[in-house]
């Protein structure tokens, strides 16, 4: 099920939604919510919901081991064990044809690994990473596990970020967890429906129009020109942002309208000052998790300036990885570790450029990443790049200028809009008209299509 579908919008919210507030206990909210999870990811297919049930059980169980035990190398054992299911899990599903593939592309006739055509389960990358950050707060001290299993069910079924994020952590909203029996407050019901309408709107009428029109330039790719190339790059830095940042802002509006405060994964990323600072503001949910749960565990700057850039590059080549089972995906993490290494060692010499001359660098150097990462090939990545630096070659696509009004709006959103995190959403009725306006124009751009958000692949 997707935000932007019919059955979505106008029969699972609602009946989640009058149910939830209609119940007045922890129980029944929690299985509500807990059940409503499975129903919506099960509506893709209802088989992998035991994939998801297992792995929550398993962090739940660890937890409540790790909870009732002060022997070190018990814990240890406890965290290694749950963390290993875990990785396990993710790496057969969403990694195993990939370097199956690759080990029989190295050795052709070995057949070494059979290929066995793994159906990737939606969203395994957020809800392992949900699962594997408890274990590790459990065992760090940074929280206590729960007791209550609806309730652990309920942070990890959550289905505002079940298959896309932002990456949830357990004590993140552990608060309004235990506080979910509480009454409806009428400023987080007005800023749940102010982010899911901006959402919408990012999705619904920015992102797909874009990429409806960059779609079929990026399918016939080896006829790319240079503008082509150009009006694809841009085209898909607008699409990206505004397909990702607005299932985030819908995710954050519905945890609002269930009492739950979900943390911002988008600060105006496009208009960061070096690529220390876009990661800062870019996927916060993933940099920040990246940072704490393997960065920081790896040494992070304490060890000197050379161990500091190769764990720099280690996170970031598994942080490409994460995102997808291909050596592009790679290339992409290597590229922004590359990058991190170059900013902190070029970092004097960047804060004396003018700074729109420095955020303009920046973005350039982010727009080309997005090339390895959109790109399904390295002929078609390595093509791309060269017809970006090829003026001579070709002219415009057929009929471009509807396409780059929409980028160039898109552009002109990205830089002088505020996120929606600095707007104030109004509780007096005559605004409620303006929600339901809001709404009516995205549905009406909808026009019964139902597009998958671009994250749900990872």
């Amino acid at each position: 099920m997707i935000f932007n579908s019919n059955v979505f919008l106008l029969a699972f919210l609602p009946i989640v939604f009058i149910l939830f507030w209609s119940f007045h206990s922890k129980t029944w909210r929690y299985a509500l919510l807990a059940a409503a999870g499975y129903v919506f990811y099960g509506w893709w297919n209802w088989r992998y919901c035991f994939l998801l049930l297992f792995s929550s059980l398993v962090s739940f169980t660890a937890g409540r081991l790790l909870a009732g035990s002060d022997r070190p190398g018990r814990r240890r054992a406890i965290l290694i064990a749950a963390v290993s299911v875990d990785l396990a899990i993710l790496g057969f599903f969403k990694y195993y044809d990939f370097f199956a593939s690759t080990l029989n592309a190295l050795a052709p006739d070995s057949g070494l690994l059979p290929l066995i055509r793994v159906v990737l389960p939606i969203g395994i990358s957020f809800y392992t990473f949900h699962t594997i950050s408890y274990i590790a707060d459990v065992y760090a001290g940074r929280v206590r596990a729960t007791s209550n299993l609806l309730e652990y069910l309920t942070y990890v079924n959550l289905f505002s970020q079940l298959v896309a994020g932002p990456i949830v952590r357990f004590r993140q909203i552990e608060e309004d967890l235990e506080k979910i029996d509480g009454p409806p407050r009428e400023d987080w019901v007005a800023r749940g429906i102010g982010f899911f309408v901006i959402g919408l709107a990012k999705k619904v009428i920015i992102a797909d129009r874009i990429a409806s029109g960059i779609d079929p330039i990026l399918q016939g790719w080896p006829h790319l020109s240079f503008a082509g190339a150009w009006i694809a790059a841009l085209g898909y830095t607008c699409q990206l942002y505004f397909d990702f940042s607005g299932y985030s802002d819908m995710a954050v509006g519905l945890g609002y309208l269930f009492g739950l405060r979900i943390p911002q994964n988008f600060n105006s990323p496009y208009r960061a000052l070096g690529i220390q600072d876009f990661w800062r503001r870019w996927h916060i949910s993933l940099s920040t998790w990246l940072r704490d749960y393997l960065y920081y565990p790896l040494g992070g700057n304490r060890k000197g300036t050379a161990r500091t850039f190769l764990n720099l590059m280690i996170v970031m080549l598994l942080g490409g990885l994460w995102h997808g089972a291909s050596w592009t995906f790679v290339a992409w993490g290597a590229y922004h570790g590359i990058l991190l290494v170059i900013d902190r060692l070029a970092t004097p010499l960047y804060n004396r450029l003018p700074k729109e001359l420095y955020r303009l660098q920046t973005f350039m150097l982010v727009l080309i990443g997005w090339v390895l990462f959109r790109s399904r090939s390295f002929p078609m990545a390595l093509h791309w790049l060269r017809m970006l630096v090829s003026p001579a070659r070709g002219g415009l696509p057929e009929q471009p200028m509807i396409l780059l009004a929409w980028i160039g709006a898109a552009l002109l959103l990205i830089r002088f809009v505020p996120e929606a995190w600095e707007f104030r959403f109004s509780t007096r009725p005559r605004w409620a008209i303006v929600y339901a306006l809001a709404f009516l124009v995205c549905y009406l751009f909808m026009n019964g299509a139902e597009t998958v958000f671009l994250y749900y692949q990872f």
